[in-house]
């Protein structure tokens, strides 16, 4: 069972295997066992796998770089093709445990635990490089993309043996969920289906909150089944975020006629839901004026006439 205490969350363990299943959430700032000890880690990795130590794991630190991003790869399926490319000899420790950079301070994401099978130096596709033969560690999949650790570089060192590092890889935040939506990508390219919705508000997704509790603005909801739009808007305190948390959490944020279309179609006609920004507003713009453009949008896409609009 998990539960809390002084503001910590105590990691919820199953009996009979001692494997991690409830750490939900984040609170107080780290995570801790049910006897308050601070929790890293390699704590987490040796309660699925006895074999995960750090005296046997490179960490691999997996930052930004001109061409790619590999939060990106990772959350596209694609991180353990992206990690085996490396320029050195980077990977000579029988496991791989590695971390992507998330946005702001000192804040990593686990991406999987690697067992090295093999390199092979290939000149081709350029430039030449070491290949890495990995696979991941089937004990510590179900932690990957749910983790996110606290970690302060010193340096600009990514690879580094683990056991000098272990202790100060402290777990800050486990998702209940595996994380499966990227940073916020800007408010003209915010394309977000029912599901994603879901999961950024379950998990308060600090670069969409922040970015989507500082604006208000008008929205648009399409029924990808059926093509009609349900035009919105937002304004006030919490902004678009305060808005779509409510869609997030029941599907019509307590439109009439999506409330009609949900009673009918049953709560999982949301599957065809998609949401987007029309345009932004600062949060201390009039109601009015907000309205104003709403309904401007309304009249343009029709939404009053073919739509889920009635006024």
């Amino acid at each position: 069972m998990a539960g809390t205490a002084g503001g910590k969350l105590i990691v919820g363990l199953d009996i009979g295997t001692s494997k991690v299943v409830s750490i939900v959430g984040e609170v107080g700032g780290d995570v801790r066992f049910g006897d308050g000890t601070p929790m890293n880690l390699f704590d987490i990795l040796a309660l699925h796998s006895a074999a995960v130590v750090p005296t046997s794991s490179k960490l691999h630190l997996a930052t930004r770089t001109p061409h790619s991003d590999p939060l990106d790869e990772f959350l596209a399926g694609r991180f353990e093709a992206w990690q085996s490319w490396q320029g050195k000899r980077n990977f000579e420790r029988e496991l791989i445990v590695s971390l992507a950079k998330l946005p702001g301070r000192d804040r990593w994401l686990f991406v999987g635990c690697f067992r090295r099978l093999g390199r092979a130096w290939v000149e081709t596709p350029a430039p030449p490089h070491w290949s890495y033969k990995t696979v991941e560690l089937e004990e510590t999949k179900s932690l990957a993309g749910r983790v996110v650790v606290g970690f302060e570089r010193t340096g600009r060192a990514a690879y580094l043996d683990a056991d000098r590092w272990a202790s100060k890889l402290v777990v800050w935040q486990v998702f209940e969920r595996r994380m499966a939506v990227a940073e916020f990508p800007g408010y003209h390219r915010i394309r977000l289906p029912q599901r994603t919705l879901e999961l950024i508000v379950g998990q308060g997704l600090d670069s969409w909150m922040s970015a989507l509790s500082a604006v208000g603005g008008v929205y648009l909801i399409t029924d990808t089944d059926t093509g009609r739009l349900y035009v919105g808007s937002a304004t006030g305190v919490g902004g678009i975020w305060a808005r779509w948390s409510q869609y997030a959490k029941d599907g019509h944020g307590g439109n009439a006629d999506l409330k009609k279309l949900l009673a009918t179609e049953g709560a999982g006609y949301t599957r065809h839901f998609q949401y987007a920004v029309l345009e932004i507003a600062d949060t201390h713009t009039s109601a009015e004026e907000v309205l104003e453009r709403e309904s401007h949008w309304k009249a343009v896409l029709g939404s009053r006439e073919h739509g889920y609009n009635a006024n």
